[in-house]
């Protein structure tokens, strides 16, 4: 299972591992995968601590940190984060406040204490996002930067050339693909509309060939749906050079998942999520509840743009975290359809083995139909 990109970054098997916990990077990467850290709720500060953590457990493995720079959004081109932050917050309405606060108030989410400090600007923007790219390129087993949204802009994909490093970009359509590779990017990871988080509309057996075909002979990761073997088996098939999965490690023994939250993921079905612009301000798949519901009614505030939405909702992300019982039904539970196929809490080193199994009898299934 030694696909170019695996020989190349030294992994054993062409599996990506999105995940906001370093845990799962760690043992991820050290089944013989490639754990990437999602950088994008951590300040430059605590990211360092996250990484350091990683490089004293992770040994000689590589693995990858993703950002998040949208190729739009408010306030492009400042530069400097308290201008920024200050020229946003003087863009929100008041009734986006107002109507955020309510939902939690309705549904009996606890206040935070006065002296928790609330970051409504976090890495959505390429000001709070240069320190995290800095911060990456000081750690040697760094190897690869991805950016979730958008092509990075060229200063920081030549920063991370200049430190030797692999740059790569999601997408969601052949003409997004066509831009990273025109931008000079190593590797377009093709994330159809099944996948968690940030997607466009185009589905992923749809998607991925096309962007396969545009870009080569640029690697391509697969993502979008892909859960088990069988659908690593198939993305392989279709031409790309390995799978980048997120939705797959929520449920892991590893994740930093309450309780709650954790309940929520294993009872989905794949027809829990919706495509939502409620928390982030921009379309981002999610399982569906009470929060998705109210901002998608008409008769409420409209959600606004990246990153502004974000900081109307940052206080709620924040007590979700804190008070994960009391809001289970307006939390921020960001999963793709293959969610629906998790029932069981696995460590992550067995769904790496796990995939690498199924992959394996699916080809073995194949060869013998070419043998009749």
């Amino acid at each position: 299972m030694q696909t170019e990109l695996a020989k190349q970054l030294g992994i054993e098997f062409p599996i990506f591992a999105f995940s906001h916990t370093r845990d799962v990077v760690v043992e991820v990467s050290k089944a013989g995968g490639f754990g990437v850290l999602g950088a994008v709720g951590f300040s430059p500060e605590q990211l360092a601590t996250e990484l350091e953590w990683i490089d004293a457990h992770i040994g000689d493995r590589p693995y990858g940190v993703d950002i998040v720079i949208p190729g739009k959004y408010e306030g492009m081109g400042e530069l400097d984060p308290s201008k920024l932050e200050e020229m946003l917050a003087g863009m929100i309405p008041d009734e986006h406040r107002r109507f955020a606060a309510r939902l939690l108030a309705d549904h009996g989410v606890p206040e935070m204490p006065d002296d928790v400090p609330n970051r409504e600007l976090i890495g959505w923007t390429e000001a709070t996002a240069t320190p995290q790219v800095l911060e990456a390129l000081k750690h040697p087993n760094v190897k690869l930067i991805a950016n979730a949204l958008g092509t990075p802009p060229a200063e920081i994909v030549d920063e991370i050339h200049g430190a030797g490093r692999l740059v790569a970009a999601l997408c969601g359509s052949a003409a997004q693909a066509a831009h990273h590779r025109d931008a000079g990017l190593d590797i377009v990871i093709a994330q159809g509309t099944e996948g968690g988080g940030h997607t466009g509309e185009v589905g992923s057996m749809v998607l991925w060939p096309e962007v396969i075909d545009e870009v080569a002979p640029i690697p391509v990761l697969a993502a979008g749906g892909v859960g088990s073997g069988r659908q690593m088996a198939a993305a392989l098939a279709l031409g790309a050079q390995g799978v980048w999965t997120g939705s797959l490690w929520l449920t892991v023994a590893e994740a930093d998942i309450p309780p709650a939250q954790m309940q929520s993921y294993l009872d989905a079905s794949s027809r829990d999520t919706v495509r939502s612009r409620a928390w982030t301000g921009k379309p981002c798949r999610m399982l569906r509840n009470d929060w998705t519901e109210a901002w998608a009614d008409p008769e409420n505030p409209k959600p606004l743009g990246m990153p502004l939405q974000f900081m109307v909702t940052s206080d709620a992300v924040r007590r979700g975290h804190a008070y994960p019982e009391q809001a289970k039904d307006v939390n921020f539970n960001p999963a793709g359809q293959i969610i629906g196929s998790a029932h069981t809490v696995r460590p992550a080193g067995q769904v790496v083995m796990d995939l690498v199994t199924g992959c394996v009898e699916a080809q073995d299934r194949l060869a013998k139909l070419m043998q009749v």
